[in-house]
């Protein structure tokens, strides 16, 4: 009796005298079995009498915890990466830790986007289509609008993956790129519901926005901007990645944790240190038309296209190579050489994170999902490319003098001293077999990416080919199939919305099943299409980003061409290059899926269909308040 008198006196001194965790528990347990049966431990209180002798506790909630043996989970997403960029998928950059992961993995080669950053991310994050979440465009203010699909920004209804694993008993970290917070809420001040760390993730360290200097980035931890150290911005990702890993290994080594780990790279500005450069000198002398040919050859042999994939003729928008002068194709080739530098270390660095999974224990029980790109290669590098920054600036100089100070400049191309984007050549070769570019919605060149996933204990069947239609959206449900979990009714009080993804786990062990993923409906600036069991109608028209912000002299207006798309249609299981226009030919067909992206487009928040032309007034005011318009006497210095 003594004995538990002292007890109930250390429950009464615990909050003054500062008792740990561990050992209020240890007391508290006997005070609650003093008053309860056991039976009653798990109900609130259900006596309160004026003292605690007259009194029935209730008990705190467990901690949720995951099941015993459960994997952690790492979410590798690239950003601007052209399909057949790595060597994984017969580009030029030598990726050998993505090609390992293929080889002992899955590799999917029918892995869909949405063509931008904003809207790829919130797709992924959500499990939802990206409009159908407010981010139809990007949640910066000149790339919003105010219609339920374009706000651009995300609402508690639509949970994140790192909301719903936390809530399986997951640990939750974020490194790297967001671009999901809007400018008016991106200060130290907040609001910070939208950050990462009010998404789901306990801890992140990375940056808001869509580029950034990979030098000098503006860097952030959890809920506050921190000074970086002037280190390669990949490999300061990588080091904490590896710190929380081994800090969780400390504190909680039973508790499995989900990474989502979003490079910079490869968006520009192309930026690496020189000997990554270097490594690739000579390489791509050959230019970006033989490239493509090469690249075709070896897709072809690796399995990663179809056997009937036809290569695209090159865009007329491109200059065939031996056109060009000997300068042009040093200066252009050197980009290349610069991009090809700045994908090798980010898998360089990648691989830095799995040998350490490796020396931990944790690789096998440890589920990679690698997306080689949030959307097919950029072309904010225009006709000739850049080194020095100009969107939203307009340009003012002719390609001639532009190039002239790409000559200067041609031994910083690609590292920190320069704001570097290769030209528009290289974006449909690193695209390839693809037409197109980022930001088209109607092509595979925008929205085309690789995917590899890797578990060694999970998958029964390794380095294989799975080519069913897959769409980011589907990587929600499939981690949470994978995990035992479901998306819980609510999260925070809030009741969540219906995830619209498919999970790919009835693929991993059948190459040849069904997919189950049927139809997706694409639309951004003024791009669009629709994927239907094995067909798709498309649209698109122009001006476009390229005619717009890339084009000497800058255009004052833009002519609109909204409700005046011209359709096409494809059947993508026959011609999955998408080269041969069946719209006269199958009119019913083309009707057909008309009407379906309607209902897609209705049923998700996709209308008014807003296009560059629609945004360009916005732009055209921002330019003339900073002083930037070539009306207003050229940029500010």
């Amino acid at each position: 009796m003594k004995s538990m008198k002292f007890k109930k006196s250390l429950v009464a001194l615990a909050p003054a005298i500062g008792l740990c965790a561990s050992a209020w528990t240890a007391v508290a347990t006997p005070v609650a079995a003093a008053g309860a049966a056991a039976s009653e431990l798990d109900k609130p209180a259900s006596k309160i009498g004026r003292t605690l002798r007259d009194s029935i506790p209730g008990t705190a909630p467990a901690p949720t915890t995951a099941p015993k043996g459960a994997p952690n989970i790492i979410w590798i997403l690239l950003d601007d990466v052209g399909y057949g960029a790595s060597s994984a998928f017969g580009g030029g950059a030598r990726t050998p830790v993505l090609e390992s992961l293929a080889q002992n993995g899955l590799t999917y080669t029918n892995f869909n986007t949405t063509a931008v950053c904003s809207p790829s991310r919130a797709a992924l994050m959500t499990g939802r289509n990206h409009h159908t979440v407010g981010m139809g465009l990007l949640p910066q203010t000149l790339m919003a609008a105010e219609f339920p699909g374009y706000t651009g920004r995300l609402q508690p209804q639509d949970g994140t993956i790192a909301e719903y694993l936390r809530a399986r008993g997951y640990s939750t970290y974020m490194l790297g790129k967001w671009h999901l917070v809007p400018d008016e809420e991106a200060t130290d001040l907040g609001p910070f519901d939208r950050w990462p760390t009010g998404k789901g993730f306990d801890h992140w360290l990375g940056f808001m926005g869509g580029a950034v200097d990979q030098y000098k980035p503006p860097l952030v931890e959890d809920n506050q901007h921190v000074k970086p150290d002037g280190r390669h911005l990949t490999t300061q990702l990588t080091d904490k990645a590896i710190a929380y890993i081994d800090r969780q290994l400390k504190l909680a080594p039973e508790k499995p944790f989900f990474m989502f780990y979003s490079t910079g790279a490869t968006h520009e500005p192309f930026q690496v240190d020189r000997e990554w450069i270097d490594k690739n000198k000579g390489r791509f002398d050959e230019g970006w038309d033989v490239y493509r040919e090469k690249t075709f050859a070896r897709q072809k042999a690796l399995g990663v296209i179809p056997a009937n994939a036809t290569l695209p003729p090159r865009s007329p928008r491109v200059p065939a190579w031996d056109s060009l002068t000997p300068d042009q194709k040093r200066v252009y080739a050197r980009f290349m050489e610069a991009y090809a530098g700045f994908f090798e270390h980010t898998d360089y660095e990648i691989g830095r994170l799995i040998d350490h999974l490796k020396e931990k224990g944790l690789y096998d029980n440890t589920v990679i999902f690698y997306m080689v790109g949030d959307n097919g290669a950029d072309v904010g590098g225009g006709p000739i490319g850049e080194t020095e920054l100009t969107f939203p600036k307009p340009i003012t100089e002719t390609e001639e003098v532009r190039f002239a100070h790409m000559m200067k400049d041609y031994e910083k191309i690609g590292t920190g001293e320069t704001y570097t984007e290769y030209p528009l050549g290289w974006s449909q070769a690193t695209n390839t077999p693809y037409r197109d570019w980022k930001t088209m919605a109607n092509a595979a060149g925008g929205t085309r990416n690789g995917l590899v996933m890797h578990w060694p204990k999970g998958l029964a069947k390794k380095g294989e080919i799975r080519p069913q239609y897959s769409h980011l959206i589907d990587l929600l449900p499939t981690t949470l199939e994978i995990v035992g979990a479901k998306v819980p009714a609510e999260v925070r009080g809030i009741k969540q919305t219906p995830i619209q993804g498919v999970s790919l786990v009835y693929s991993f062990a059948d190459a040849a099943a069904p997919p189950r993923h049927t139809t997706q409906y694409y639309f951004l600036y003024g791009t669009g299409a629709i994927y239907h069991m094995g067909w798709k109608a498309s649209f698109g028209y122009r001006p476009d980003f390229i005619d717009l912000f890339q084009s000497y002299p800058p255009p004052q207006t833009a002519e609109n061409m909204a409700g005046k798309e011209i359709w096409e249609l494809y059947n993508v299981d026959e011609d999955p290059t998408e080269l041969n226009d069946l719209a006269k030919r199958n009119p019913a067909k083309l009707a057909e899926l008309q009407a379906l992206f309607n209902k897609e487009a209705r049923a998700n928040q996709v209308y008014p269909l807003i296009n560059w032309s629609d945004l360009f007034p916005g732009f055209m005011e921002f330019q003339k308040k900073m002083g930037l318009s070539p009306g207003a006497g050229g940029p500010k210095k």
